[in-house]
């Protein structure tokens, strides 16, 4: 591995975040949950968390969107919804769902800075009754339209960033956040990635 491919990782794996996170329920399109990737990796979220409670688990996610994000990241995959809050619950303090409820709070108006977990939901159905009671409140993205609401790979992205805009002010991209030991796992991880492409 050349030493800037090593400077690029590192550089890359410094500004993860360990505390925000995105969770995706029976969302079935392939295809943005590749485009949520994406959006993930660019903001610094590290973990990423599939929910098929209603769907067929997911055995591979669609390549265009992604440019290969999926590999950039961790991916945790649940068919079961007490479970998967149990994980979240280990290493996230609030748990909010995008819906569009008397008692949802504007996007702009939360503080992201906290460890948060963001549950975006089914192209369709949207989040589902059993996972709004689980979490801890709604959240809407702001909108004057007349379609009130956003393609979710659009919503999750327009999330990040203000969460993104929020962690970079109060200097969360500093300093190193993730363990020495998952930074170092997966600076391995990364670096066999590089040697299998070059090979």
């Amino acid at each position: 591995m050349t030493p800037e491919r090593m400077q690029r990782i590192q550089s890359v794996l410094r500004h993860r975040q360990n505390d925000l996170t995105v969770v995706l329920e029976n969302v079935f399109d392939p295809h943005n949950i590749s485009a949520v990737m994406r959006s993930c990796d660019a903001v610094g979220v590290q973990e990423i968390y599939v929910l098929t409670t209603k769907i067929p688990r997911h055995k591979k996610w669609g390549s265009r969107s992604s440019s290969s994000a999926a590999k950039w990241l961790t991916i945790h995959q649940f068919d079961n919804a007490e479970d998967c809050f149990a994980a979240l619950r280990e290493k996230y303090s609030s748990i909010l769902t995008t819906h569009l409820s008397a008692n949802a709070k504007n996007l702009y108006d939360i503080d992201l800075t906290g460890s948060t977990a963001l549950v975006f939901g089914n192209e369709h159905a949207g989040v589902s009754d059993e996972i709004r009671a689980m979490a801890d409140g709604n959240f809407i993205i702001p909108q004057v339209g007349m379609i009130q609401s956003l393609n979710i790979s659009v919503a999750c992205a327009v999330s990040l960033y203000e969460a993104y805009r929020q962690k970079a002010a109060a200097g969360h991209f500093a300093g190193q956040k993730l363990g020495d030991g998952e930074y170092g796992s997966l600076a391995t991880q990364w670096g066999m990635y590089h040697e299998e492409k070059t090979a």
